[in-house]
Formats: structure tokens, C-alpha cells, sequence
């Protein structure tokens, strides 16, 4: 995946923790190995000291967070006892005294680490603990959805190369672009949506049974999103679960899709769908 979804991600959620918990300073980055990670956002600074540093696992405030697993907190960075002091000069640099940790953990696993931090030694309270462990648990979805759709795009690019009529294969790509579409919407990389698009593309496009001279159908992302739900048997209330939407919403926009395609029935507007190349 590109650096980019990265950065994306991490933005958002730093921004959302200055936000939420009032902290000046928000900074965070993801493992570069599995013991590593590089600071490389940074919101609120006033110098470029945080900027690139790498933390090492069980070093400093964050290296500490990282080992234990949970959040880990200070009063006075530069006065406390209670961690190792290898990044002391940055701190110092960017004033900052009083800060709390919290890893990003994505199925037991470290990924990466998010701070907080006041130029100020006070105490933070549990409204800034909640923040800020919000922030990372932004994180963490937005890596789980990544991941997923870097599962999901591997598979794709084998899987529409599968014989004529092997029933089980084109059932597992239809499957790739129902879960691509319903993970769609919690992309928030704009690079990495068109990718996603453009696959969708492929795997609708790979069946081959868009019947010649049909007319050109154009139905709204969401209500492709709703027929591919549809086309893998859900109902209006499953696929509402899968999109993120109300049942309500869901009929609407079926009812819509089949309005364009003509249809009358669920089963008639996916049939229509795929002759006209919009579902795989």
C-alpha cells in the first residue's frame, strides 16, 4: 500500500485528538519493523524535532507503550523515572512536559503509536486518556479495513482469469467486489478509492455478459453497492449491517436501481445488473 493511505489515516486521527482532548501536540507514526516506528506525523509542533525520530520498542514513553501494549503517561517527561531518556533532546526541543502514549493494536499485534502532549507539566485527566485512545482505535479500523483490501485486491487480480463456468471461481470474485464495495466508503485515501473503483471495474467487467447493443445503464455507487449485497443473497437488513446503512436506506436504494434497470423483482435487477456490466 502506498505511503499516502498512511498518512491519511494517521492525520485524521492525530487531528481528531487535538480536537477531542484540547492537547496542543498530537504526533504518531506506524511499525517500520517489529520493533520500530517512525514519527511521521506531527500536529501542532512548532520545530521539526519529532519529526522522523524512530522509537525503539521499550524505549522512552512511546517505546514503553509499544512493549506493554496499553496507554502509558507522564507528568514531566523530562524529570521522570519511570522511563529511559533516549529521545530527551527532541522533547526538549518541541517543549513538551507533560504526554501520553497509546499503541495502535491490530489483532494483538503492534502496529504503530499515537501522543499527545501539553508544554505544560499537568496531569492529564480521563477525558484526555479517552481521547486518546480513540484516536488509535481510528487507527486501527482504518489498518483492518487496509488490510482487508489488500487481501481482497491480491485475490482479484487471479481470480477473473478463471476458466469459463467454474461456478466456484466466479462465485469468489463476485464475493471480492461485494467486500470491496462495502469497504469502499472507509477509505479515506482518495488514490486508494480509485484503485478500488477500477478493480470493482474489472471484476464486473470480467464475467464478459454484457449483452451487445443493450442500453447504457448508470446506477449511483450505493446502489451498486446494494445489488451486490443482493446478489450474494442478503436481505435488506443484511445488507444494511454490511454498508453501514439504515434497511430503510437500503430498500430506497434498490428500489431506485431497479427503477433504471427496469426491474421488477431483487432477482430481475441483478440479472439486468450483470448484462449490462455493472455486477460481475
Amino acid at each position: 500500500m502506498p505511503e499516502s493511505v498512511d498518512a491519511v489515516e494517521m492525520q485524521a486521527a492525530l487531528l481528531r485528538l487535538r480536537r477531542t482532548s484540547g492537547l496542543p501536540v498530537a504526533f504518531g507514526g506506524l511499525l517500520s519493523d517489529s520493533r520500530h516506528a517512525r514519527i511521521a506525523e506531527v500536529n501542532g509542533a512548532r520545530t521539526a524535532a519529532l519529526r522522523g525520530l524512530v522509537i525503539s520498542s521499550g524505549s522512552g514513553l512511546g517505546g514503553k507503550s509499544m512493549a506493554l501494549s496499553r496507554p502509558c503517561a507522564v507528568t514531566d517527561y523530562r524529570s521522570s523515572r519511570h522511563i529511559s531518556h533516549e529521545y530527551d533532546t527532541a522533547v526538549a526541543a518541541e517543549g513538551l512536559r507533560s504526554v501520553v502514549a497509546v499503541p495502535v493494536v491490530v489483532r494483538r499485534e503492534v502496529r504503530g503509536v499515537l501522543y499527545g502532549a501539553l508544554r505544560e507539566p499537568l496531569t492529564l485527566g480521563d477525558r484526555t486518556f479517552d481521547a486518546a485512545v480513540a484516536a488509535a482505535r481510528d487507527v486501527e479500523q482504518a489498518l483492518v479495513v487496509r488490510d482487508e483490501v489488500g487481501q481482497l485486491l491480491a485475490a482479484s487480480r487471479t481470480e477473473p482469469d478463471a476458466a469459463p463456468g467454474a461456478a466456484g471461481a466466479w462465485e469468489d470474485v463476485r464475493e471480492a467486489h461485494r467486500e470491496l464495495r462495502a469497504l469502499m466508503p472507509k477509505v479515506l485515501d482518495p488514490a486508494l478509492r480509485d484503485e478500488l473503483l477500477a478493480v470493482c471495474g474489472r471484476l464486473a467487467a470480467a464475467t464478459g455478459t454484457r449483452e451487445p447493443g443493450a442500453r447504457e445503464v448508470r446506477l449511483a455507487p450505493r446502489e451498486i453497492d446494494v445489488l451486490a449485497c443482493v446478489a450474494a443473497g442478503a436481505t435488506n437488513g443484511v445488507a444494511a449491517d454490511r454498508l453501514g446503512l439504515r434497511p430503510e436506506t437500503v430498500k430506497g436504494y434498490l428500489r431506485s436501481a431497479m427503477r433504471r434497470l427496469g426491474a421488477h423483482t431483487r432477482l430481475e435487477a441483478v440479472v439486468a445488473a450483470r448484462r449490462a456490466g455493472l455486477l460481475p
